[in-house]
């Protein structure tokens, strides 16, 4: 059995031959170390000259096609193609990533540029709209971003001698940008008549706001501001690709091949003509070659780099510049197929598509000679004697060179179609030539290549070939997967395989074939791998795919997908792979890259001693994750950990997903909404008490809280319980599934995260149960594990999408740090480091890898551990290298950085949880042990094995079984905290006794529930295979457990309560028992699962059992006999009901039918709906008829109200559905869409409710979170006013009171902007009052024209204005200044005067000017930035911010381009402007207003959604925003004393806020407490004292 683990040896990258210089530009730097720093493929190479040695970065997964440098030099960034590109900036020393910067760029990455100090990083996108972004790089967070231009921008920079201003050039524009507070705004480059309008390809900026740039046709164009003031005409003979500026001056370099240099003010210094130097590729170019062409110059002191577009590098002295010096070179643009190593020596040969053949010493790392051909150049060979050098051409001939000095042997053309492969034969006797006309030719050496032979018979083009050691035999592959033999030299085909068995092949570089079965993934084509070598000294193999792959195999790998090491560094197709003669180094050329790597291997005695040297980070691990396709040597799964792998928690409706479905059946409702609706219920509920814990499929979830009460979630919600008091508080602001919990180190907070389409995590306090923060907008599906850092200000999540995403959050700011792919498989534990924050760890199935943070990123590398295990708990131990984690195996692995020192032998069955102490550990596993270790896992302390004998007697409930599997474990407080697989909580005390505290269903759906008629006690059955009897009085615990046979869906008490009927899946029910549970009777009469089951009432004479297979059977307790079966029902039957009289039943069936039947004998009756209202039903748990019509909602396709329940004194219903909620109605619930008041706790579907026998509480249970939950009734009449914890109805009425007509018609206004409807504006150039004018004499003087009285308060004119109009020439329209504006906007905006200076000026706003008005000189001044209609306005009222206003204008759409509306804040007495805040508010902005520190700005918006967002309006940063309600809002107001609650008014509504973290959360207002309140349409909001 062949060896099926990777091979031990690998490969490290030696050398890369080659620059990239097609297609990009401005690629090529010196370092602050003097080396030089370019990219070819997928590596940033920084290259040593003096001491000829290379670095590689290999961050990048695809082609690198932008690079920028710092200006300290020693950082680089570089961007990348690809379909989620990234930018990485990394140290040119180290070559290790510092930052990673993604999610933001689709296609790919065209242009990064720093600024001045190196804080900010600008990049250009390749998307359609050629997005700018500019970011700040440490954090990997975007400081803003604007679709770019709709044609290919080419170059980007920062101007250096002005703040926050950029330029940016490409196909026929230049654009400059002004950054301010968020918003990139441009201005176009004005040609006018002084130069054509043209493309630009580089620019450079130089002082007083004067810009260079090149164009296409060779000429300099020079700009002042954003006018071409002057052009130098023919700098260069044709484009100018690159400028580069430096102390010295700039220096250029075009297509024409030539270098210029310029002084300070762009007067010619010299020419450097590359063109004729002597070496480099234009020796011996064709007719048709471009000649060379300059990409990138760099000019630093008196050497200068020049990088071609024929991927050369030339360095050049300027005081000796005619003598360039070519340091590197590869092949130019073309793809490069041909590579063959020399026999004897360390050489290797590669031809290409560029026609070039060129020989590269392996030793010196040099290009030592050169030939070019006529045609190009497909594949080569070399002779054993290593004499002369075989070349395919793509045309069908070949060309035989002397390898000494190149010259020619032979030509020859037998074919038409292109050779793909050649070879000698081992003797050196034969050349075998195979063609893409699917035949072999074999030539005769010696007979100076006479054709001697033809292998015909392969029905496609020729891929392979190798000859057998004796060269009498040859194989082939093509391209259609057929492998064939041939007898040499005659060339017929061996069809009897017999003869082939003892054959040795001298080379193996054949894609097919018994050896080489496991180069092929378990399920592909057989056409992506290109190329194989074999070494059978080392028994290696090596392979080169279409994904830029190289991978490492063992020789031979007979079974499909064996495991492999994975190189990164070819980006696309890699066309070739060779070993060297003497096997020390692996070579392979990329087709598109045309790059030549060289890889250094090292064998399997080295690599033990490398393990020292750091390995070489990438993002992709050498150690592939794909190869695990053959899982022989990986223990089965554990079935536990099976199951929960394969939960996927998707649901098909999210509740994110109502509102929208709600707007969609809207429609069909307009007609019922106008008829009046059911109010809702004067009574409510509120939860009490949950018997439950969620083990069965989450771990570590379980703790101390500083106050010693107890913290873990089930369902919905996050339960606090108090183990002295026996009480539950309870944090319900989540909406579905929790399903992971982490404790904040000081353990007053806990972070849970939850199942959702968008899923939240929440921190909240667990005395206050307030939520700090709320971190949205980043995981799908769920969040499945959390973790707190030591410092606890970071907070680290994993979510349940496909790549397992991992984010590390700023929680309080709400803000995410970094964020990257985690694994393909479940990931079950995040841990930071609690020594680096910057450090992380996931554990997973068959996963185990240590992060680090860089930027936006995060890097990660697998641990070393042989064969990989599944990890199910993780933790750190004494030192920041110490990893301690729980394999599901039962052993404990230490680990030390990455590596894995040793394991321990643990617990039986896996260890699911496990926690850290100060000296030792504790670990908790599936055989329900406790063990407590000491610090180094030498020896284990102590175990504590969960057994019902040591239970003491204070536990409130029973164990289920002995060493239930251990699913949490915390330690405080001097006891060993406990959760279960089972659903239980023990609390162990250090001697030894256990204590039960809490306990619930196990795993499966619970459905029966049944409350006792004179009792508070309840019953519940559930597919656990259990029915349990729990008391509800406060000492809330489980009385009693029986386990049954089967899983069961129902029960019910009889009426005296002595009887207890259970209804099981198997279509068999029982009698037992209530106070033993001991059985009475069964009965086995259905197939199908019993779905409800009742007593008649009164002496309880009879059961009525339903069942799904349509019938329900009634039988007499006292005889035990059948005594009627219900017919006639066309569905399953899901609930059931007696009449009080124990003569009728109703029946619903699950396809909405309702029957009623006579009992006993269960005969069909038709009942007219009016007499049924009529009929005294003793109890009511239907779900239809006319009297609960109301109950079904808006969306009832989608939701299914599965129960309901009437109380006892028959005034409210409670009905559960399969969203979750609990709801109350009035009863009768008469017609459609009652008003209700619902509850959120349950987390999917909820499956019964029951009301107590006095209706003190309603008791529900869940589906699939297996709770009961206890709420307490507080009916109408006795309440103190309390807040109310429910949402109100779902559609809001339409029948509240009439509109004013002003307000009708302000909310039907839309805003199209008129800057774009009406051509009376044309929006192309700067507006009029926009364009920079030159002051008059007297306005420079403060001077306003007319009689008023000179103000110097306030210039007319703002300042910022008047330092941008030089070099303007006079245009008439300039004359015009705005003197004075009649009118005042008031008919559509409101609480948009303001007085400013205690009272000396008032401002407001009319079109799109603001004005300031001062009272005693009645003189007005303008804010003229705006593009359009002002809608609101408002003053920063705190102390520090004086006379700062915010107004926010009309806009289109919401894309952050110049059109998008914006909200400018700005001095009301300098008019210079803030901040520019471009937002997403579609339509305009209606209303803002400052917080009460004055840090904070709200805005309301125009758009179909209502978006309320919250900005820090000086960095333009945004910090939340969330749809603020269906229908208009129009004032929106912070709390005067409060920087994160505020209120929102508008149509029939008032919300109250509140900012947590990065999430609003929101509240309606309530209007229920007061007597027959309507809630009107609101206008406007104050805020007053509390008394």
């Amino acid at each position: 059995m062949a060896d099926r683990t990777a091979p031990n040896c690998h490969l490290r990258l030696e050398w890369v031959y080659g620059y990239r210089g097609h297609q990009c530009r401005n690629n090529l730097y010196y370092t602050a170390a003097k080396e030089i720093v370019y990219f070819v493929a997928g590596v940033g190479v920084v290259y040593n000259t003096r001491e000829h040695k290379q670095k590689f970065y290999l961050g990048h997964n695809d082609d690198i096609i932008s690079l920028a440098l710092h200006p300290e030099r020693v950082l680089v960034a570089t961007g990348q193609v690809g379909k989620e590109p990234y930018i990485c900036v990394w140290d040119s020393y180290t070559v290790q990533t510092v930052s990673i910067l993604k999610d933001v760029h689709t296609h790919g990455i065209a242009c990064l540029a720093f600024d001045l100090e190196g804080q900010c990083l600008v990049s250009v996108g390749l998307d359609s709209k050629n997005t700018i972004c500019v970011w700040d790089w440490r954090r990997g967070k975007v400081l803003a971003a604007a679709p770019g231009h709709t044609d290919r921008i080419f170059d980007i920079s920062w101007d250096l001698y002005q703040p926050s201003k950029l330029v940016s050039c490409g196909v026929k524009h230049i654009k400059f940008w002004s950054l301010c507070g968020n918003a990139l705004t441009p201005k176009r480059g004005v040609f006018g008549k002084t130069g054509d309008l043209q493309t630009i390809l580089c620019l450079a900026c130089a002082k007083d706001e004067v810009t260079y740039s090149g164009a296409l046709n060779g000429d300099i164009y020079v700009w002042k501001g954003i006018n071409l003031m002057r052009t130098v005409q023919g700098a260069h003979g044709s484009g100018i690709f690159s400028m580069n500026a430096c102390e010295e001056g700039f220096a250029t370099g075009g297509r024409d091949g030539c270098v210029r240099l310029w002084d300070l003010n762009f007067k010619p210094i010299t020419v450097i003509d590359l063109r004729e130097t002597d070496q480099g590729y234009k020796v011996a170019r064709g007719e048709n070659s471009r000649g060379l062409s300059v990409r990138s110059v760099c000019w630093r002191g008196d050497h200068i780099l020049v990088g071609t577009q024929d991927s050369e590098i030339f360095e050049v002295v300027v005081h000796d510049r005619n003598k360039p010096f070519l340091i590197m070179q590869g092949h130019c643009e073309g793809e490069l197929w041909a590579l063959a190593v020399h026999p004897t020596k360390p050489l290797a040969m590669t031809g290409s598509d560029d026609r070039s053949v060129r020989i590269w010493s392996l030793i010196d790392h040099a290009l030592i000679a050169r030939c070019n051909m006529e045609e190009p150049i497909r594949c080569a060979a070399v002779s054993t004697d290593g004499i002369h050098l075989a070349l395919g051409m793509k045309d069908g001939s070949f060309t035989v060179l002397r390898v000494r000095d190149m010259t020619e042997v032979v030509h020859i053309k037998d074919r038409k179609e292109a050779i793909h492969e050649l070879k000698y034969s081992p003797d050196g006797g034969h050349l075998a030539v195979g063609s893409n006309d699917n035949s072999v030719d074999i030539y005769g050496v010696v007979q100076r290549y006479k054709k001697v032979g033809e292998c015909i018979g392969s029905n496609s083009f020729i891929t392979h070939m190798d000859w057998s050691t004796d060269s009498k035999y040859l194989q082939t592959n093509n391209g259609s997967g057929r492998r064939l033999f041939y007898r040499m030299p005659s060339g017929k085909e061996v069809t009897n395989r017999e003869e082939l068995k003892l054959v040795q092949w001298a080379s193996w570089t054949c894609v097919l074939g018994p050896e080489v079965n496991g180069i092929w993934p378990k399920y592909s084509d057989i056409n992506d791998i290109n190329s194989v070598d074999a070494n059978f000294n080392n028994q290696v193999l090596v392979t080169a795919d279409d994904y830029g792959l190289v991978k490492l195999l063992r020789y031979p790998c007979i079974k499909k997908g064996a495991k492999f090491k994975k190189y990164l560094g070819h980006s696309a197709h890699i066309t070739n792979a060779r070993w060297s003669h003497d096997y020390q180094w692996v070579i392979t050329i990329g087709g598109a890259d045309h790059s030549v790597f060289q890889w250094k291997f090292v064998p399997e005695r080295k690599s033990k001693e490398a393990l020292h040297i750091a390995p070489q980070e990438t993002l992709a691990d050498s150690n592939s994750e794909e190869s695990d396709s053959d899982q022989s040597d990986v223990p089965e799964m554990d079935s536990e950990i099976e199951q929960e792998t394969q939960l996927t928690y998707r649901r098909q409706v999210y509740k994110e997903d109502l509102p929208q479905l709600k707007e969609q059946c809207k429609e069909k409702h307009r007609a019922t909404a106008m008829k009046k609706r059911e109010r809702a219920p004067g009574s409510r509920v509120k939860l009490h008490f949950i018997h439950g814990y969620r083990g069965y499929d989450c771990r570590s979830n379980l703790f101390y809280t500083q106050a010693g009460e107890i913290v873990y979630h089930v369902a919905a919600v996050g339960v606090v319980y108090n183990r002295q008091q026996n009480t539950q508080r309870f944090y319900m602001g989540h909406d579905d599934d929790i399903l992971c919990l982490a404790i904040h180190p000081l353990k007053d907070f806990v972070a849970t995260g939850q199942v959702g389409r968008d899923s939240a995590i929440h921190i909240w306090d667990t005395e206050m149960l307030k939520p700090m923060s709320v971190l949205k907008g980043f995981h799908q599906l769920g969040v499945c594990a959390l973790d707190f850092s030591a410092d606890g200000k970071r907070l680290a999540s994993v979510g349940l999408d496909d790549n397992h995403t991992i984010v590390l959050w700023d929680w309080r700011k709400g803000e995410k740090l970094s964020a990257m792919r985690g694994s393909k498989d479940k990931i079950f534990v995040v841990k930071i480091n609690p020594y680096l924050p910057d450090k992380l760890i996931t554990a997973g199935v068959k996963h185990m890898k240590f992060w680090h943070k860089a930027g936006g990123g995060l890097i990660g590398r697998k641990g070393n551990m042989g064969k990989t295990e599944t990890m199910m708990c993780a933790v750190y131990g004494w030192s920041e290298e110490m990893v301690f984690s729980g394999t599901c195996t039962g052993d404990i692995c230490i680990w030390r950085d990455m590596f894995l020192m040793k394991t321990v032998k643990a617990h039986d069955g896996p260890v699911f949880s496990m926690h850290a102490l100060e000296k030792g550990f504790v670990t908790g596993g599936k055989d329900g042990i406790v063990a407590l270790w000491d610090d180094t896992f030498e020896r284990c302390l102590k175990t504590y094995a969960i057994k019902r004998a040591v239970l003491a007697p204070g536990s409130k409930g029973l164990l289920l079984e002995d060493n239930p599997s251990i699913r949490a474990i915390s330690l405080g407080h001097g006891h060993i905290l406990v959760g279960t697989k089972n659903g239980e909580i023990l609390e162990v005390d250090k001697s030894g006794p256990i204590t039960l505290l809490v306990q619930g269903h196990m795993e499966g759906e619970v459905w029966g529930l049944a409350t006792h008629p004179h009792l508070p006690l309840c019953a519940t059955v559930s597919d656990d295979k259990t029915l349990r009897i729990w008391d509800l009085s406060p000492s809330h615990c489980m009385l009693a457990v029986r386990k049954l046979r089967k899983g069961g869906r129902c029960c019910c008490f009889s009426p005296d309560g002595k009887a207890l009927a259970v209804g099981l899946n198997d279509g068999s029910f029982l009698i037992v028992n209530a106070d033993t549970l001991e059985d009475l009777v069964s009965f086995h009469h259905r197939k199908d699962i019993i779905s409800d089951i009742r007593f008649s009432p009164g002496a309880g004479k009879y059961l009525a059992v339903a069942s799904g297979d349509t019938f329900v059977d009634i039988y007499n307790v006292m005889s035990s006999k059948r005594v009627g079966v219900c017919k006639g029902c066309l569905n399953y039957i899901t609930h059931l009901d007696w009449d009080k009289r124990g003569k009728l039943l109703q029946v619903n069936t699950g396809a909405k039918e309702q029957f009623f039947f006579e009992a006993p004998r269960g005969k069909k009756q038709t009942i007219p709906s009016t007499e049924v209202e009529k009929i005294d039903w003793s109890t009511w748990t239907c779900v239809l008829g006319t009297s609960v019509e109301g109950i079904w909602p808006v969306i009832s396709e989608v939701t299914e109200v599965t129960a309901a329940c009437l109380s006892n004194d028959r005034k409210v219903l409670a009905t559960g559905d399969d969203l979750g909620y609990v709801k109350l109605f009035r009863y009768p619930v008469k017609g459609k869409y009652a008003k209700f008041k619902r509850y959120v706790a349950h987390s999917a579907h909820v499956t019964n409710v029951r009301w107590t026998h006095d209706d003190s509480l309603l008791v529900t249970v869940g589906g699939g979170d297996t709770c009961l939950m206890i709420w307490a009734h507080e009916p109408e009449g006795h309440r103190e006013f309390k807040q109310c914890d429910s949402e109100e109805s779902d559609i809001e009425s339409e029948d509240d009171g009439g509109y004013d007509s002003d307000v009708t018609r302000e909310n039907e206004i839309t805003y199209t902007i008129k800057a774009l409807s009406s051509n009376m504006r044309p929006m192309i150039g700067v507006k009029p009052h926009l364009q920079l004018k030159e002051p008059s004499v007297d306005e420079r003087q403060g001077v306003v024209r007319g009689s008023r009285p000179p103000v110097s308060r306030a210039l007319p004119q703002p300042e910022k204005l008047q330092t941008n109009n030089v070099g303007k020439k006079k245009r008439p329209i300039e004359d015009l200044v705005l003197d004075l504006v009649f009118g005042y906007r008031g008919n559509d905006c409101r609480n948009n005067v303001h007085y400013l200076n205690e009272g000396a000026d008032i401002i407001y706003h009319t079109a799109s000017i603001g004005i300031v008005l001062n009272l005693t000189t009645s003189c007005q001044s303008f804010y003229v930035e705006h593009s359009d209609d002002i809608l609101c306005l408002t003053i920063n009222q705190h102390p520090k911010f004086p006379n700062v206003v915010a107004t926010g204008q009309v806009g289109d759409t919401g894309d952050m381009s110049a059109t998008s509306p914006s909200i400018h804040v700005w001095d009301a007495m300098t008019k210079q402007t803030l901040s520019v805040l471009r937002c997403f508010h579609s339509g305009g902005v209606c209303s803002v207003s400052f917080s009460a520190t004055g840090k904070l700005l709200l805005s309301t918006g125009l758009d179909p959604e209502h978006t309320v967002t919250i900005w820090k309006w000086q960095e333009g940063a945004k910090v939340a925003s969330r749809i603020g309600h269906t229908q208009r809002i129009f004032v929106a107001e912070f709390r005067p004393d409060s920087d994160t609650h505020f209120v929102s008014v508008g149509i029939k509504h008032v919300r109250f806020w509140t900012l947590a973290g990065r999430a609003l959360l929101s509240k309606k207002g309530v209007l229920s407490t007061i007597e027959d309140a309507r809630m009107q349409t609101m206008l406007s909001v104050a805020f007053g004292a509390v008394p």
